[in-house]
């Protein structure tokens, strides 16, 4: 289907310093007859420290499928429309799929204007392996949900990355460690702003660093689950007297040895115990 209509533009913008917003972005942003913004007032800030007058509407998961149709007649009269969320590429985390996969069907043309995005801006500065990763996002509120999801990261062999909230991270920290294991991570904090940190350890070590300082603002959440894979698998072909060797063999005592056995295969301790005294 030929498109005689208006263009959607996907355009990031900063996700904390305002100078991270592209030459094409400002001219599109501009241009357009139409701003949908995830959050009209944070939007405006920047579109003022630019000086951009466009008009500028609301357009966020409360109201994204009324207002989805509505910008769908906007896009079709010969208007364009710029879709931005508060900070970062709309459609990562934030709405923007509804829209996109609705001018797809009408045959109308969506475009990116590409910039800042948290997730790849954490990644690329976290030390992790870049060459392949997994996205979640935001995890579930669901407490079923949630602990599916983190068993399934289990089986990633790549960096996974996630989204957490100042108020949830220790809970998901808790979690992670208690299905995955003591797995390296990597927390950011703060992108592209003037307290930017990064903090990398495993998982003990972050639990105790929230200890002694207060989360604040969002993170992004890197592990190294490919690590938790091989630690979880590696006795999967032993029997129970090669996996006791294993831990023997590296000075590991007799007591402690049962112990890990014991974990690595989620049985009783004093089945394990019992076993071996047989």
């Amino acid at each position: 289907m030929e498109n005689t209509g208006g263009i959607l533009y996907i355009v990031s913008t900063p996700i904390g310093n305002l100078e991270d917003i592209s030459l094409r972005a400002l001219r599109i942003l501009k241009e357009v007859g139409l701003i949908a913004a995830e959050d009209t007032r944070h939007s405006k800030k920047l579109l003022n420290h630019y000086e951009i007058n466009t008009k500028i509407v609301s357009y966020h998961q409360h109201n994204e499928r009324d207002r989805t149709e509505e910008l769908i007649k906007v896009l079709k009269n010969g208007e364009s429309v710029a879709l931005i969320s508060d900070a970062g590429t709309p459609g990562i985390s934030d709405p923007g799929h509804e829209i996109v996969k609705r001018c797809i069907e009408e045959g109308i043309d969506v475009t990116g204007v590409p910039g800042p995005c948290a997730a790849i801006d954490a990644l690329v500065i976290s030390g992790l392996d870049t060459s392949k990763f997994t996205f979640y996002g935001f995890l579930s509120k669901d407490k079923k949900e949630r602990k599916r999801q983190i068993e399934e990261m289990g089986t990633q062999r790549s960096t996974v990355i996630l989204y957490e909230s100042p108020h949830r991270i220790e809970k998901t920290l808790a979690l992670i460690k208690e299905i995955l294991g003591d797995i390296n991570i990597a927390m950011v904090k703060e992108l592209t702003k003037i307290h930017e940190k990064v903090w990398s350890g495993n998982i003990s070590r972050a639990i105790i660093y929230f200890a002694e300082e207060k989360p604040r603002g969002e993170y992004v959440l890197l592990l190294e689950v490919k690590d938790a894979f091989e630690q979880k698998e590696f006795w999967a072909g032993m029997t129970l007297d090669m996996h006791m060797d294993y831990y023997l063999v590296q000075g590991t005592s007799k007591k402690d040895a049962v112990k890990l056995v014991a974990k690595d295969r989620g049985l009783p301790k004093r089945e394990v115990y019992e076993y071996f005294m047989k």
